[in-house]
């Protein structure tokens, strides 16, 4: 009878042991919880941190608006008898304009010219912030396009590209040419690639836009792409002549042809006497 009394309590404890697994499991959804925990008030304070950065840089662009753009453009930016309303125009215009020295302009002219820019990289883009506010607009392009792969077959795509939409205005080469009442298209040799791909978004002054569905955004990196081979290649013909075309090269040869045959006829004229 004592020995088998001695069975349900062995039983008993056997019940009330705790399995092994168990352990295992309380610890995982307790790594799992803190980490949760962290991972969540981490993101939390990035995006406190990153708001309240963009939210001094749009504050720094509107100072920097203020003493510089503000007379032209207006305080709110919505434009004067002196300058376009800049609502909805968007950072890239902002980075392209006073990016290039377009802007600001040192006179009233047909189109805004190439100066040296006024503003460093930290002032455009906290002034491009602030336009970006203002209204939806083009944004400062992504730099997974800017980056020109001169080994595929991109430059091919760029090069057939430029010759459709860009080089009536601006040369099959990119070396620019006159347009009419003072306005040119400009040389687009060892510019930004993000100003080239700008340009193309926003259209500045004479320039049509192109949007995403006249060019994609691969296109334009692939516009982007030819104009970078041709800074890298050298020319194979040699003296380039401004890559003006057929019309500089035959003046090249009738000035050369010319001057030949004179000499030659002076030559044999004076040997001849």
């Amino acid at each position: 009878m004592a020995k088998n009394a001695s069975h349900p309590a062995r039983t008993t404890r056997t019940r009330g042991r705790r399995s092994p697994l168990a352990s295992v499991a309380l610890l995982v959804i307790g790594l799992l919880a803190s980490g949760g925990t962290y991972a969540l008030f981490t993101s939390s304070a990035t995006a406190d941190t990153q708001t309240a950065i963009s939210a001094d840089l749009v504050d720094e662009g509107g100072k920097l608006f203020a003493a510089n753009c503000a007379s032209c453009h207006g305080l709110e930016g919505a434009g004067s008898d002196s300058g376009p309303s800049l609502i909805g125009v968007g950072a890239a215009s902002v980075d392209f304009n006073v990016g290039t020295g377009r802007m600001p302009m040192a006179f009233q002219g047909p189109q805004g010219e190439v100066k040296p820019v006024q503003f460093t990289d930290e002032q455009i883009k906290a002034m491009a912030a602030w336009v970006a506010e203002l209204a939806p607009g083009p944004a400062i392009p992504d730099e997974k396009y800017l980056t020109a792969d001169l080994e595929t077959n991109y430059v091919a795509n760029g090069a057939e590209l430029f010759r459709i939409n860009c080089a009536m205005c601006h040369n099959v080469a990119g070396a620019g040419g006159a347009l009419t009442e003072g306005k040119y298209a400009p040389n687009l040799s060892n510019i930004d690639p993000a100003h080239i791909y700008e340009a193309m978004v926003i259209g500045p002054q004479n320039m049509p836009v192109f949007n995403d569905l006249n060019l994609s955004p691969q296109d334009k990196a692939d516009i982007v792409t030819y104009l970078k081979y041709l800074d890298n290649t050298p020319a194979p013909g040699g003296l380039e002549l401004g890559s003006l075309g057929p019309v500089s090269e035959g003046l090249f040869v009738w000035i050369f042809a010319l001057g030949a045959i004179v000499a030659i006829t002076v030559w044999l004229t004076a040997k001849s006497n």
